[in-house]
């Protein structure tokens, strides 16, 4: 028994390790909120609305952690009684009425009462029996590539990759319902008799309303027809509900199925999911609320879930944890495949416990080290595993990845995105996390908001300078998000005042960022994250491709904006030397070579830690283009090749080529 404590806290500790611990996770949602809180209040005529969904969202960052992230219309909404009409101005909003009287449980069908409906809804509508049906087929087809271009259909997502195949994505386009679904009533009964979730927990919950996702039941013809009712916002909070040792047997279970369940299997024989396993943490949960979920008996509560798993798979029934009626493993999980399933659960469960998880490669070695050293001293403090530096290193990057999002080129934007951050940091109580990410924001929106006005004043097709804003208030929202970012955000102020001719002011920006390169982090420690932020923190530079920051780039940021990338991606010493290069052809000429020679270094040595592999791309290309500065055509060229041979992250392909056909002119007209 002892043995077996001492192996639960290995297990329990080591997947602190790996999944993260309360902190790291905790530090992920609260980052990741921000971004979807402001998504939603950006929402309107000008964009729709989005919410993260998944893994991802929930706190996860393991290696096959997708994006998932559902869209839906602003001014639609879907009832589930048509007395519902009178909460909702009918000029403005799009109700669509649901009828599941013939449904299976789980599913419905979506008419439009009004028959008044956008073009995007309208064109997936079929009237039958007098009524303008909803086609979930039809909606899918429709705006399959509204949000990423080349999109492909899994499912009842739009999927592909981003980022040079670096991370996939799903895209489920949906409708949203203030209401809770009248087939899900006895969720709030059961939970009330339970002790999780509590009571205003759950009133909660019901108070959000759900989705309806398109797709349909596989049985007969409901499939391309009908809507699944979806839970995902619910299925959320109920995560966060979760305390670390819950979430951390949901994350075994997902190991056990990627590493064990799965392995060797091929797509279609993959019959269980993520999602079953978190459905089956969620009944177990709240059907042994006496049970300790803690490192001690930490393998005892991933028993129990598992043979929820195994029981259902014998049953062939598992049921959804807010409408049970609806089996989750209807029309898949059945038959042959049923039983072959369950001799593979079977025969992990007659191995017993330690052996099954022995199976999985990021599990056993955890338990070998137990059983290789009797005397091992387990610690359960997790506050230790994880040192200041090596988390403020997974926050930073978190912030970065998640404010990418928030850049955009359209001025209403930028200003409406500034009025939220006001809101959210005035009428809620931010954590430390959020408000670090919030200022990385602010700086983005601020940088975004100077270019926009600087280019619409110097634009000669602007007619009449309709947009005015003093010189010294654009300088100033420049200062401002120098002050307030990242290192590397000094750049979009040494980038203007190379724009506005002002070289010297642009030199003396840069060395400052030099200076600051050479700051240890460690002398930060138990520092505030602003503080961090403005002193140590230097990363990938994002340039808006529709906003012109230098005209330099700018054949770069149309050949990348007409490939259907949105950001321009550039390692921030690489800009610098760009800069350096600029600023001294028209002042101090004589140091422009040793600036070259210093990019050239860079980018031919670096191992991916200055200049990462997945954007060597532009950096080949600055290198380039910082060459043809110098006359010196035949080095240009070198560069420009191999910028076309490095992954096309920033998609600049017919920029390079151009640019080697003017070289190329250029080395034959010198002979």
């Amino acid at each position: 028994m002892k043995d077996l404590q001492r192996t639960s806290e290995s297990v329990c500790m080591g997947l602190c390790r790996v999944v993260g611990t309360s902190q790291q996770v905790a530090m992920r949602r609260d980052v990741i909120d921000i971004s979807d809180a402001i998504e939603l209040q950006k929402a309107g005529t000008i964009v729709g609305c989005k919410m993260k969904n998944g893994s991802y969202k929930e706190g996860f960052r393991l290696r096959e952690s997708d994006l998932d992230t559902m869209f839906w219309l602003p001014n639609n909404r879907v009832i589930w009684d048509i007395s519902q009409t009178r909460f909702y101005d009918i000029e403005r909003y799009t109700l669509l009425l649901c009828d599941a009287s013939n449904s299976p449980p789980g599913y419905t069908l979506l008419w439009l009462p009004n028959e008044r409906a956008s073009d995007k809804v309208k064109r997936a509508t079929v009237r039958d029996n007098g009524k303008l049906i909803v086609y979930s087929s039809k909606y899918r087809e429709t705006m399959l590539s509204s949000v990423h271009p080349n999109s492909i259909m899994h499912g009842p997502c739009a999927t592909g990759m981003l980022g040079g195949n670096i991370l996939e994505y799903d895209d489920a386009h949906c409708f949203v319902s203030d209401f809770w679904p009248p087939s899900a009533s006895s969720w709030k009964y059961r939970s009330k008799n339970s002790s999780w979730p509590k009571s205003r927990i759950v009133d909660d919950i019901i108070g959000k309303g759900c989705h309806v996702v398109a797709i349909g039941p596989k049985l007969e013809n409901h499939e391309g027809i009908e809507w699944r009712i979806s839970f995902s916002l619910a299925e959320q909070i109920l995560v966060r509900l979760l305390n670390h040792y819950q979430f951390l047997v949901y994350g075994l279970l997902k190991f056990i199925l990627k590493e064990v369940i799965n392995n060797g299997l091929s797509e279609d024989e993959k019959l269980l999911s993520s999602y079953h396993m978190k459905t089956a943490v969620f009944w177990a949960v709240q059907h042994n609320t006496t049970l300790e979920w803690g490192p001690q008996n930490f393998l005892h509560c991933f028993w129990i879930s598992f043979k929820v798993i195994l029981k259902w798979v014998y049953d062939g029934f598992c049921p959804n944890f807010f409408i049970p009626e609806n089996n989750i493993f209807l029309s898949k999980i059945y038959g042959a495949a049923q039983q072959k399933l369950f001799s593979r659960l079977y025969g992990l469960y007659e191995r017993g416990l330690v052996e099954c998880l022995l199976q999985s490669s990021s599990i056993s070695p955890f338990i070998k080290d137990v059983q290789r050293n009797p005397r091992l001293v387990i610690s359960t403090d997790e506050h230790i595993l994880v040192p200041e530096s090596k988390f403020d290193i997974e926050l930073f990057r978190e912030i970065i990845r998640d404010s990418y999002a928030q850049s955009t080129s359209d001025l209403r934007l930028c200003l409406r995105a500034l009025r939220i951050v006001e809101n959210l940091l005035l009428d809620s109580y931010p954590s430390q996390y959020q408000v670090a990410m919030l200022q990385k924001i602010t700086t983005t929106i601020l940088q975004n908001t100077a270019f926009i006005l600087h280019n619409l004043q110097t634009d000669r097709h602007v007619a009449h300078k309709k947009v005015y804003v003093p010189e010294r208030s654009i300088c100033l929202m420049l200062k401002l998000a120098a002050k307030f970012g990242f290192v590397s955000d000094m750049l979009h102020l040494a980038m203007y005042y190379y724009k506005t001719f002002r070289y010297k002011e642009a030199l003396f920006v840069i060395e400052v960022i030099h200076s600051r390169k050479y700051i240890n982090g460690e002398a930060l420690v138990g520092k505030s994250y602003s503080k961090k932020m403005t002193r140590t923190v230097i990363g990938i530079v994002p340039l808006e491709n529709e906003i012109c920051y230098l005209n330099e780039l700018a054949p770069e940021q149309r050949s990348s904006s007409g490939n259907g990338k949105s950001l321009l991606h550039i390692p921030p010493f690489v800009l610098l030397h760009l800069l350096e290069v600029l600023c001294y052809r028209l002042v101090e000429p004589a140091k422009v070579q040793a600036a070259i020679d210093n990019l050239q270094v860079l980018v031919t040595n670096d191992q991916g830690v200055f200049v990462p592999i997945h954007v060597r791309d532009i950096s080949w290309e600055i290198l380039g283009i910082c060459q043809q500065t110098t006359g010196d055509h035949k080095a240009a060229l070198h560069s420009f090749q191999q910028s076309l041979e490095e992954k096309p992250f920033n998609k600049i392909q017919t920029a390079t080529k151009t640019r080697m056909r003017k070289t190329k002119y250029l080395e034959i007209y010198r002979r």
